[in-house]
């Protein structure tokens, strides 16, 4: 690759590299970041030619999608997780003990059954320290939390494992830094550095893009401690002008945003940015179907998922809409989960001694009567919904009781943007919608007219006309089943052969028949709302899981859902006394701005006029409209 074509920026971080200084490209939203490290890539790789390269990322779409771009023998492309194990998983020795000193580390958040364990624990392990998506710690099984933590303390504790991942890897980088856990960025730059080999450490991303709690937000530690070299990347490439303005607005670090250099980036037209449109609209009262029919919106397709997205902060806010509170309700907020948790948190509140081989219910009335509170028997006995539900359990055994888990990522995990984007691995979905994914698969499968599909997944063989005809017939009973209950329809594909019950379905049900309960009653529409929903065929997203994508329309909900970790009335408000809450719902709003190609709204029902007044600041009088 010629020198001249290169990204300044790109050529910048070959000064660090000549220099040997890790680096960190710091580019705001749509300024090409995944552009310029596939530049980097590249060329580290020609300048090296029997040089290993690594790239870490945070999903298996980026994965995927650095993979196509760059295919050579020597680039490794992986998750932060796959990278950490394929570096530790060998040292098996070193790996239980690690594990073991973990698990008695009264810190530590890796937890045995078996409370405190020796040294002899896992020396019956057939297959040694395992990693999967779900944890066993007994079996010596764990899953992505723990690969982080136990990742690094290998790295702390040896030396040698450090030696040997700086030879292996001349070039390691590290995508979507910021979302990374500060576990991670301590074995690059703090463990790794003890190491005497050479090799450059790279990140590239944006802090004002960290919007989940669990990673390390910025490098700027790092930065003032002279152990990396900022480069930032500043030109916009995808939104319009006053989209760029005004996210230029929200951001808290140096780093100012202008429009592409380039005639032909994605936000220039004859060589000119385009201006683009914003709004902040609300209102009192008016719905916000009868809203999106208001001329703000002309030309909005909402049919089309590609180019119009609608974000809320939360699925719950979504799933009315979008046609599927009964199942989000089950998952998200079942009153006998909250019963479950309380009475468990007063038995070790208050140290009560209980025989778990009693009923759920004998032992609700024997904490009430411990700790001479009889407002959960009260509450039960109000709560219609509570009420039945406690009825069915209240005879079971507490041992059994105690083990019920709803998990809303159970229900809702894996959701994609359109119906093009790829599934990941290893999803949270519980067996239960697997199977009713499959099913609901078939049947799109069927109706796509992708037949060789359809007949892999079940047991057909269209062999006849007449075969076609029964095939077809059932396929329309099951789409026209929108009326009919979950367990109806899963009993129907399973006697007509479309989607048999499985080993993973039998036993999720009878291990879980409280769950199964529940679920099986719902109508299966609400099944198939979600399906369309979490297969990315409808405007609707949550406003983390748009962080990447780019759309020419979208309207941003300003509501935060009962949840107290954002408040938009903080950040119209300048709350920055709530700090916490007041930077993360900057950033979240950063990034859903920063979604937008032509057309950004966003909408607030009822602000106060303080709210108002500071979005005529940030968006211009003329751009504030209330209907």
């Amino acid at each position: 690759m010629a020198e001249e074509q290169l990204e300044i920026e790109v050529r910048e971080i070959f000064q660090c590299i000549n220099n040997k200084k890790n680096f960190l490209l710091s580019g705001g939203a749509g300024s090409g970041k995944t552009y310029s490290l596939v530049q980097f890539i590249r060329k580290a790789l020609n300048d090296n030619p029997i040089a290993k390269v690594s790239c870490v990322t945070y999903t298996n779409a980026a994965v995927k999608e650095i993979e196509e771009r760059v295919n050579h023998p020597n680039l490794r492309v992986s998750t932060i997780h796959d990278f950490l194990w394929d570096n530790i998983k060998n040292y098996q020795r070193d790996l239980k003990k690690e594990l073991i000193g973990l698990i008695n580390d009264e810190k530590s958040n890796i937890v045995s059954p078996d409370g405190i364990v020796d040294m002899t624990y896992f020396d019956d392990l057939e297959d040694g320290i395992q990693y999967k998506e779900y944890n066993r710690i007994k079996e010596g099984i764990v899953s992505h939390d723990e690969v982080l933590v136990l990742a690094n303390v290998m790295f702390k504790n040896h030396s040698l494992l450090c030696d040997i991942l700086k030879d292996k890897y001349q070039f390691i980088f590290i995508d979507e830094y910021q979302d990374t856990s500060p576990l991670v960025v301590e074995i690059f730059l703090e463990h790794l550095v003890k190491s005497k080999k050479e090799n450059i450490i790279g990140f590239f991303g944006d802090s004002m893009q960290s919007i989940y709690d669990d990673g390390i937000g910025d490098l700027k530690t790092y930065i003032e401690n002279g152990l990396i070299t900022e480069i930032q990347k500043k030109q916009n490439r995808r939104n319009p002008e006053l989209v760029i303005k005004l996210a230029n607005k929200f951001r808290f670090d140096d780093l100012v945003q202008e429009p592409s250099m380039d005639p032909k980036a994605p936000n220039m037209v004859n060589g000119v940015v385009k201006q683009g449109n914003i709004k902040f609209l609300y209102s009192e009262n008016a719905n916000l179907e009868e809203i999106k029919q208001t001329e703000y919106f002309t030309g909005w397709n909402f049919k089309d998922s590609k180019q119009t997205k609608e974000l809320y902060l939360t699925h719950n806010l979504i799933a009315d809409k979008a046609g599927f509170p009964s199942l989000m309700n089950i998952y998200d907020k079942d009153p006998i989960i909250r019963l479950k948790n309380d009475i468990r948190a007063k038995i070790k509140k208050d140290n009560i001694v209980i025989d778990e081989s009693k009923s759920f219910g004998q032992i609700v009335d024997f904490v009430a009567l411990k700790t001479r509170k009889q407002l959960r028997k009260d509450l039960i006995t109000q709560d219609l919904e509570l009420n039945a539900l406690y009825n069915l359990l209240k005879d079971k055994p507490y041992s059994d009781v105690k083990n019920i888990f709803l998990n809303k990522e159970a229900l809702i995990d894996d959701k994609k943007q359109d119906e093009e984007d790829e599934s990941k691995n290893g999803s949270k979905r519980d067996p239960l919608i697997k199977h009713l994914f499959k099913i609901q698969s078939i049947v799109h499968l069927y109706k796509e007219k992708k037949y060789n599909e359809f007949i892999r997944k079940t047991e057909y063989s269209i062999t006849s006309i007449g075969k076609k005809k029964e095939i077809n017939a059932i396929i329309s009973e099951i789409d026209n089943f929108s009326n009919k209950t979950i367990e109806e329809v899963i009993d129907y594909s399973d006697s007509k052969l479309i989607c048999r019950k499985d080993d993973k379905y039998n036993r999720f049900i009878q291990e879980n028949d409280y769950v199964f309960r529940r679920v099986k009653e719902v109508k299966y529409s609400e099944f198939q709302n979600l399906f369309y929903y979490l297969e990315g065929y409808t405007p609707f997203s949550t406003q983390h899981k748009i962080k990447g994508a780019e759309f020419e329309n979208v309207l941003v909900i300003l509501d935060n859902g009962k949840w107290n970790n954002f408040n938009f009335e903080y950040l119209f408000s300048d709350r920055s006394d709530k700090e916490s809450v007041y930077n993360r719902t900057k950033k979240i709003f950063y990034v859903c701005c920063t979604r937008a190609k032509d057309n950004l709204v966003l909408f607030f029902h009822d602000p106060d006029e303080t709210i108002v007044s500071q979005a005529k600041k940030w968006f211009g009088e003329e751009n504030v409209k209330k209907i």
